[in-house]
């Protein structure tokens, strides 16, 4: 490994990397860019997908019917079923029942009114259904990712419609003669016991008014008007959350949409949408791979905000079919919320990730009652399967009410932390909140042998809501996010100076096991339950992916574990997977180095268990074999896996060292990005031309010591700073705040 000073005029050229590479993502002749499907489309699952991250919609139909279903992130029925709200409804009856091995009770009072009782659910918005003249046929739909637009080309004109970034309308423009539209109310509500909806008109506004439970009234509204040979519609979903007289508020949100007009409202949609795209690129050859992507990055920008609710199963695209959602859109804390967020800090988004932290921060008292009422202890705890609200659903009880998915969810609160280094984020939020849910687990933890044990344990979703299921105190899962998180601690008390706080939390990492492995090294489920079958959530191997705490930077051990490991689960095969899967073992993969496998996965993934619009379905869609699942319920966790899945490959900072293609299959010779970010807060752009790096950017975004691995395989390399100097593979540069190091292979 060689260095040399970079010549001005080199620097120039690469100082220019960024910008080409934002000037070509930014082509609108860009396929990847753009998603069309042929009409007609069907059904709500495979319809294109717009929002503006509090609501959505999702655009479909055939022949001269073309619906939008409405959605709106904060509508939810929050009534529990009245046996949890009995007072033996807690972990203690739990652990009763669990030492008596009574499932079929632990079934009945936890598990039985998730599927018997309907509520507590997401609720969706509703249907608008626009009738066009006989004459017009849609031929097919299409979505503009860069400018967050759907369109229908018709046989005669076209219908366009965007959700404003910017005003809290959803906008629709439709060329050729008058069209007919009406609002249906969902069919699922009918489940819920609520009243008929009130429908309304009044001049050129149109309404559908719906009680629901606890005070919820929400209204969708509609206005239009005639603007030479089209309709422009506004639309708009009101709730009393935004005041007591929804109907009211939404008449004169849609009159003011009218009144400014579509292309004025256009004019800032596209801004706003211009400015998100601006924050980073990548640029795979793999179109198929590329476009998925795209498509993720522009979910995070449709579906998540910071003001708004986080993205549950469904995002703001909920079911739309007459009934209600699956899982009941609820929030999964075993997987589900905590991978759906896992790609946003390595794309910049983080104003997207804020909408999830946000909520979290906001909903700590809730989760400290949590924690007294249900496991008795002081302290915080998360419901591992949630409502808006924070209250728990229930469910199978050894995942829904496990006590370490509120760990997990920390992890997104460090992540957050170690990308922007925002010292005022970790000493305000960040430490504080994942302290507390990690006080609520120590004081639930119990003593043996001068070890730290929880009363019960479990690994998703391994045996299911059987009796098997609950393992024997800790499972891998649980001790492997327990075992990251007083180390997390740890490290975050240092970065504060809490030095009383850091010995105290090593002190108790000290108290725990080491993660369980059989004789092959291979890691378990459990004491005495081996990995021995194929299975859809990857729980035992938590260490390795999404915690790191077991990497390939340990030692001999460590990497015989992480390889015994990923060929174990690579022979047991994929029949008992589900899409998450392929998307999450891809991850994995690529985060210990197996480009090629990982790539194989993704390619799975992304070709079988995806619709047309790009909604990751959980089953096998194609009969390819994959899978024994076969079904189609959509949930987003698997697409952003997709999506990380591509940044592990293209770019990992795990460790304190920043690694460039680390994990880039030579079937990719030709790939680059552009201002990814990394863990110490770096914003990184590269490029690889016939499998090799040939440029590297790398900006500091706070003062730090950037450590570099190799990315130019022991070549000279060329910098334009004269203070980089070598630590065996790595480059070492200590950065202020702006300053840029720009890198190239001589």
């Amino acid at each position: 490994m060689r260095l040399a000073i970079l010549p001005f005029c080199l620097l120039l050229v690469l100082s220019q990397l960024a910008a080409v590479a934002q000037a070509a993502g930014a082509d609108d002749r860009d396929p990847t860019m753009r998603m069309v499907l042929d009409a007609p489309i069907k059904t709500w699952d495979e319809a294109i997908p717009l929002g503006n991250g509090l609501t959505g919609g999702l655009l479909w139909g055939e022949d001269s019917t073309v619906n939008l279903s409405l959605d709106r992130g904060d509508l939810w029925d929050e009534r529990l079923p009245e046996i949890y709200l009995q007072e033996d409804w807690n972990y203690d009856t739990i652990r009763k029942l669990k030492a008596a091995g009574d499932q079929k009770e632990i079934s009945r009072l936890f598990d039985a009114p998730y599927n018997n009782t309907p509520y507590p659910t997401k609720l969706p918005g509703g249907r608008l259904v626009l009738t066009l003249d006989p004459q017009q046929k849609a031929k097919s739909f299409a979505l503009d990712m860069r400018q967050a637009v759907g369109r229908v080309d018709l046989s005669e004109g076209s219908l366009e419609t965007f959700f404003s970034a910017t005003e809290s309308v959803a906008m629709v423009r439709v060329e050729g003669p008058p069209l007919k539209y009406e609002f249906l109310r969902p069919g699922g509500l009918d489940r819920l016991g609520y009243k008929p909806a009130e429908f309304g008109s009044d001049e050129n506004v149109t309404w559908m008014v719906q009680e629901a439970a606890l005070g919820l009234k929400y209204a969708v509204v509609l206005a239009s008007r005639r603007v030479g040979d089209e309709t422009q519609l506004a639309i708009a979903i009101t709730s009393t959350s935004d005041g007591d007289d929804p109907l009211a508020l939404g008449k004169r949100r849609v009159t003011s949409a009218l009144s400014v007009g579509y292309d004025k409202l256009l004019e800032s949609h596209r801004a706003w949408w211009d400015d998100f795209w601006s924050t980073s690129s990548v640029d795979v050859p793999n179109e198929r791979i590329q476009r998925h992507y795209n498509l993720m990055k522009y979910f995070y920008g449709a579906a998540s905000r910071p003001n708004s609710p986080p993205m549950p199963l469904q995002g703001v695209w909920t079911r739309d079919d007459g009934g209600l959602p699956p899982w009941k859109g609820d929030y999964h804390h075993d997987l589900n919320t905590q991978m759906t967020y896992f790609a946003y800090p390595t794309a910049g988004l983080f104003d997207s990730g804020l909408s999830f932290i946000n909520l979290n921060w906001k909903l700590l008292p809730t989760y400290r009652r949590f924690a007294k009422e249900f496991y008795g202890v002081e302290g915080a705890a998360v419901p591992g399967v949630a409502t808006l609200a924070g209250k728990p659903t229930g469910g199978w009880s050894q995942y829904a009410l496990s006590p370490t998915n509120g760990l997990w969810v920390g992890q997104s609160f460090y992540l957050h932390w170690r990308y922007t280094m925002d010292l005022e984020f970790l000493q305000q939020r960040a430490y504080p909140w994942l302290s507390e849910i990690a006080t609520g687990i120590v004081n639930l933890m119990e003593k043996r042998d001068g070890k730290l044990y929880l009363p019960l344990s479990s690994s998703p979703e391994i045996h299911n809501n059987s009796l098997r299921a609950w393992l024997e105190p800790n499972s891998n899962n649980d001790l492997a996010l327990v075992q990251w998180t007083f180390e997390a601690i740890a490290e975050m008390a240092d970065a504060l100076d809490k030095k009383d706080d850091a010995v105290r939390w090593r002190s108790l990492r000290g108290q725990l096991d080491d993660l369980l492995v059989d004789d092959q090294k291979v890691l378990m489920f459990a004491r005495g339950e081996p990995f021995n079958q194929s299975h859809r959530h990857h729980s035992q191997a938590m260490a390795i992916h999404p915690l790191g705490t077991l990497n390939l930077g340990g030692d001999e051990n460590d990497r015989a574990i992480i390889n015994a490991t990923l060929e174990r689960m690579h022979q047991l095969g994929t029949p008992a997977w589900c899409g998450y899967s392929f998307s999450w073992f891809s991850c994995m993969l690529a985060r210990c180095g197996r480009a090629d496998m990982a790539l194989d996965y993704l390619i799975d993934y992304e070709r079988a268990f995806i619709l047309r619009n790009g909604f990751h379905a959980n089953g096998d869609q194609i009969g390819a074999g994959l899978s024994n699942f076969r079904y189609r319920p959509f949930t987003l966790e698997g697409n952003f896996l997709g999506m990380q899945a591509v940044h592990e490959m293209l770019l990992q900072s795990w460790g304190g060292t920043v690694r460039v293609f680390p994990a880039v299959s030579d079937r990719w010779p030709n790939a680059s990005f552009t201002d990814l970010r990394t863990e110490g807060g770096f914003r990184v752009s590269a490029k690889r031309v016939a499998g090799q790096t040939t440029e590297v950017r790398i900006e500091a975004t706070v003062d730090g010591l950037l450590r570099l691995r190799d990315p130019f395989d022991g070549a000279t390399a060329k910098w334009n700073r004269p203070n980089v100097r070598q630590d065996g593979d790595e480059y070492v540069i200590t950065l202020k705040k702006g300053d840029v190091l720009i890198g190239a292979r001589k």
